[in-house]
């Protein structure tokens, strides 16, 4: 066996121990996948709450909060369509 480029004696134990380690690992990358995408997406959606704000203080100054909100909403419904971030799509930011 390799393990950094190196060949190293291993027990049948110690095989078996790295093969789970590995099946963990990526067991795990549908999961870690996830979780990058949620945080790119949550990311995105922080960089609008000006324009909630924006509304909710000024009673309606924010001409186009109609697209805002289908933005939003397409934010976070972003994890229903997609699982990682090398497919994701994202929804186009309306203008200020």
């Amino acid at each position: 066996n390799f393990v950094d480029g190196v060949i190293v004696d291993m027990t049948d134990e110690e095989i078996e121990v790295l093969k789970a380690e590995r099946k963990e690992w990526e067991d795990g990358a549908a999961a870690r996948n996830l979780s990058s995408l949620r945080e790119q997406r949550n990311t995105r959606l922080a960089k609008t709450d000006w324009v909630v704000i924006k509304e909710n203080e000024e009673s309606g100054s924010v001409s186009n909060f109609a697209d805002w909100k289908v933005y939003r909403q397409k934010l976070r419904d972003i994890t229903n369509t997609y699982t990682s971030l090398k497919d994701v799509e994202w929804p186009t930011t309306p203008s200020e």
